[in-house]
């Protein structure tokens, strides 16, 4: 892990992350693009019927053919492409997308998210670095790297939404790399479950990394709190 705009924390198959906006906050999605944002677009499709498939990532044919039926479905033109209109029609806040104004108008009084084991987006977006950060750790080792996602949530330092922290710029290597799209064992879900409980292996730790791996000297000169695995907790 480097200074926050270059974390590299990972095991084996660690990987980190770029900042992508929600759909909401994007102009237009169309065939070929790769992001956070296609993530989104996909889940929320999904969420209204139109998309059976795992979500990747990739605006490819599948997704094309989705917006398509949509846009049919509720009187737009039906071109295939997620604009902002179709975008719109997708439910904007009500379905979950958060636009970019009303998440930097949150107040940092309010910081303590209420994020809960049940909360199915919010398991999901762990399970996912979970899966392709720590994957080859520990049961314990993968809820430690959970455990640092909600620390950042709360800590005032970071974004105050998990999706937030997750796709700052540089923190994360699992998204640049494409490995957060990959779809979490159940070790994964279980392990973000664990962490949305309230389970810190990490005692409060913000930063991890692996000291086999790791080139930042800045990562390397913080006191370590506790190791877990080939990760060692810092803050």
């Amino acid at each position: 892990m480097k200074k926050l705009p270059a974390f590299i924390a990972s095991c084996a198959c660690a990987v980190g992350i770029t900042l992508m906006a929600s759909p909401a906050d994007a102009a237009v999605l169309t065939q070929g693009m790769r992001s956070g944002d296609v993530v989104q677009l996909q889940r929320q499709l999904a969420q209204h019927g139109f998309f059976h498939a795992n979500t990747t990532g990739y605006y490819g044919s599948i997704t094309t053919s989705a917006v398509k039926q949509f846009q049919r479905a509720h009187g737009l033109s039906a071109d295939g492409v997620a604009g902002p209109a179709t975008l719109s029609k997708l439910g904007g806040k009500r379905s979950g997308i958060v636009t970019a104004s009303a998440r930097v108008s949150s107040s940092s009084s309010n910081r303590v998210a209420s994020y809960h084991a049940n909360d199915k987006e919010a398991v999901d977006i762990l399970a996912h670095v979970i899966y392709g950060e720590a994957r080859g750790e520990s049961f314990r080792g993968q809820v430690a790297v959970g455990a640092v996602v909600l620390n950042r949530v709360q800590s005032g330092q970071f974004p105050n939404t998990i999706w937030e922290v997750v796709m700052q710029p540089g923190q994360f290597t699992a998204v640049a790399d494409g490995q957060y799209y990959l779809k979490p064992n159940q070790s994964a879900y279980n392990a973000a479950r664990q962490a949305l409980r309230g389970v810190d292996p990490t005692n409060g730790s913000l930063y991890y990394y692996n000291p086999r791996i790791a080139t930042s000297q800045w990562s390397m000169r913080r006191p370590a709190v506790i190791t877990v695995g080939q990760h060692i907790f810092t803050n």
